[in-house]
């Protein structure tokens, strides 16, 4: 049995001379080596650093759930004992002195830090050297690149990201893990690189929907949902004029899973999204732009030559955002959110497709976001279900949608979705 191919909660049902912090890390590093050249999924990686690690994991009482359990983090989450260089040269070689609270409430947890996964530049604009698992020569999306194809090409079973538009929902979908994007604020940020303050959220990978609920758990102290007791949900199917082209494979996978989640007893239908929301696409991108201008101050005054050409472009949408147009862009996710409350009255959740397509070719198009970023400004909690393949068999996925501080019943209603459409 391959360790690194299970997952937590299939972990947990071993026995435990079976599944030693020692032999889940060696299993995961054996991986890495053989795969790592292809992928290039890992900014920072320390074999001798982790199996010491794993060894004093080994010499404990278990801590709960997660101990002994390795784990990736994004490379703009501080570590103390590995560089963090935010993906950016303006950092190489960075060594902060104190974790992130996300990391530190893992340490506390008994997980292994396993290394620093590759983030785009700042978790922002550019792209990253990581390749898409399923095809080298695709991207495996951005901003948390990395994190996304570690779990996917089983190096890791859980790993750290963060998403201010679509950073951790696209990467996932494209590399087909299981992507949470949680309530903001559900879980401490302190420690992560800020880039956009009102938008910034730590997310979650993994390889099934438990695993993200107990990496949740221990995170946010949210309890984990019991999904034997998941009945089935109302599902609103969300509509709107998207400002993009879906695929014709995208489309026809939602028309099939809203068939088999219909015979298996969900209660769908057609949720229309009325105004502002295809102003809310602008508005985020003002939030975002106004924000990150500000948040990268430093940086664009004292090594603006060290960042990449397209950092620099959208810097400068930023500097010519007033503050009148700030404050409209935030007065129209205002108007969506207040409307998202009417629209939770009568479904559970809201679904849509996670991207509109496969992961392009290249990898400096990190893809389409469309579906993901208004979610991520409305303060709401997604899920990526890899659910789908489209017509070349690589990942598509279902973005599975919750009210605000409603994590606990869209877990629920994902595993509930997922057992469903992947029974």
């Amino acid at each position: 049995m391959e360790l690194n191919r299970q997952t937590v909660s299939d972990l947990a049902g071993l026995a435990p001379e079976k599944r030693t912090a020692v032999r889940l890390a060696e299993s995961c590093l054996a991986r890495i080596e053989a795969r790592e050249t292809d992928v290039q999924a890992w900014a920072y990686l320390d074999a001798a650093q982790a199996l010491e690690q794993a060894r004093s994991r080994d010499r404990e009482a278990p801590r709960g759930p997660l101990h002994g359990v390795p784990v990736a983090v994004k490379d703009i989450i501080d570590t103390c004992d590995m560089p963090t260089e935010y993906g950016s040269p303006v950092y190489a070689g960075h060594r902060p002195k104190a974790d992130a609270a996300c990391v530190a409430l893992l340490r506390e947890a008994g997980a292994v830090i396993l290394g620093k996964t590759v983030t785009v530049e700042l978790a922002a604009y550019h792209w990253a050297r990581t390749r898409n698992p399923h095809d080298l020569a695709r991207t495996p999306g951005g901003s948390s690149s990395g994190s996304a194809a570690a779990v996917a090409d089983f190096m890791a079973p859980l790993a750290l990201g963060t998403q201010t538009g679509g950073s951790t929902i696209r990467p996932a979908a494209y590399c087909g893990v299981v992507g949470y994007k949680p309530s903001f604020n559900l879980i401490n940020r302190a420690g992560a690189k800020p880039l956009a303050e009102s938008q910034d959220t730590v997310g979650l990978m993994a390889r099934s929907v438990g695993d993200v609920a107990l990496l949740n758990s221990v995170l946010s102290g949210c309890p984990v949902p019991d999904f034997d007791k998941a009945s089935p949900p109302r599902i609103g199917i969300a509509r709107m004029a998207w400002p993009t082209t879906v695929e014709p494979a995208v489309t026809r996978a939602m028309e099939d899973a809203a068939a088999r989640l219909t015979r298996a007893g969900a209660r769908l239908r057609d949720v229309d999204l009325p105004p502002p929301f295809e102003a809310s696409f602008r508005a985020h991108r003002t939030m975002n732009d106004y924000e990150a201008w500000r948040a990268l101050a430093w940086e664009r005054m004292n090594r603006l030559e060290s960042l990449s050409t397209s950092m620099r472009a959208r810097l400068a949408e930023g500097a010519a955002c007033t503050f009148e147009d700030y404050r409209e862009a935030q007065s129209v996710i205002a108007r969506c959110r207040a409307a998202l409350a009417s629209l939770f009255g009568t479904c559970d959740v809201l679904v849509t497709p996670s991207v509109p397509a496969e992961a392009p070719v290249g990898l400096e198009n990190t893809g389409d976001s469309t579906f993901i970023r208004i979610w991520t400004a409305f303060h709401t909690p997604t899920i990526n279900l890899p659910v789908f393949k489209g017509g070349r068999n690589l990942p598509l996925g279902l973005q599975v949608i919750g009210p605000v501080r409603g994590d606990q019943r869209l877990l629920a209603c994902s595993e509930w979705i997922n057992r469903v459409l992947t029974g």
